[in-house]
């Protein structure tokens, strides 16, 4: 019998991400069979004794839930700066649930929680392309051109940064989906615009809305909600995307060349004979 891997084990118990996994593996804090394990591709069964510290591990029942983050609130369990978390909003036989992703403190909206490591590794890969879509108000009006460089790349001052989708609303608030988030990427997004975000929302994660749900307040999702969290929806031609500003920029080159083409005159075969 073959097992799992033993960091894939670890994110069942609801230790954390594999990822987080791996480094406490790696800094020798788990114990297999009596063994201090440093080796990542070990593999464990049910019948294994898995220990962090004094403890045995088991994995739990997978619970997933949606929370509506409010703005003051950061993404972590244990905050450094004692500021407010977000597990404060749960009750405690939640609280050994992760975060998939982050919002930062002055944003809101949609975050996924859950103890299961397949679906956040899911969720958050970048080869998958889950879409978030997010509102984002800003403290000025702005040029459709804005919203064009946004698709076609803006330079953060890191990495250039992209978006999938964009729609406006209003001279001031428009729509951006993202399929890959870059650590506060919509606000240097903007900044790199010479705009300030007044307020980030996210609104949607996959084919999964809030539906209602209030800020501060989370609700279970079951296996139907969480196929819609790993499927994108159909394209809506009422948003502009990166084939829309390609589209465009061909049609406009066109367009330039055909003006520039010089005009040449063919004189008739007998207009020449009389010539000669």
């Amino acid at each position: 019998m073959n097992g799992i891997r033993l960091n894939k084990y670890l994110a069942s118990c609801g230790i954390g991400s594999r990822r987080k996994c791996d480094e406490l593996i790696k800094k020798g804090g788990v114990i297999v069979n009596g063994k201090v394990c440093t080796d990542l591709s070990t593999n464990v069964t049910e019948d294994d004794y898995v220990k962090i510290g004094n403890s045995r591990v088991l994995p739990r029942e997978t619970t997933t839930i949606l929370l509506n983050k409010p703005k003051g609130l950061v993404c972590t369990k244990d905050d450094e700066l004692e500021r407010e978390t977000i597990y404060e909003l749960l009750p405690p036989n939640l609280r050994h649930l992760n975060h998939v992703g982050r919002l930062d403190r002055d944003s809101e909206g949609l975050l996924i929680m859950t103890n299961d490591g397949d679906l956040a590794q899911e969720l958050s890969h970048p080869k998958k392309k889950i879409e978030k879509e997010y509102l984002v108000t800003v403290n000025q009006a702005f040029s459709n051109e804005v919203l064009d460089q946004f698709l076609k790349g803006i330079w953060t001052g890191e990495s250039k940064a992209y978006a999938k989708a964009v729609k406006r609303l209003s001279p001031r608030r428009f729509l951006i989906t993202l399929e890959t988030g870059l650590k506060r990427q919509i606000r240097m997004m903007c900044k790199a615009a010479h705009l300030n975000v007044v307020k980030l929302v996210r609104i949607r994660i996959g084919l999964v809305t809030g539906g209602g749900l209030e800020p501060g307040r989370f609700s279970e999702l079951d296996a139907h909600d969480i196929e819609l969290l790993q499927r994108n929806p159909k394209p809506d031609r009422s948003y502009r995307t990166r084939t829309d500003v390609k589209a465009t920029k061909k049609l406009a080159k066109k367009k330039t060349a055909k003006k520039r083409a010089p005009k040449t005159t063919q004189r008739s075969s007998k207009s020449y004979k009389r010539r000669r």
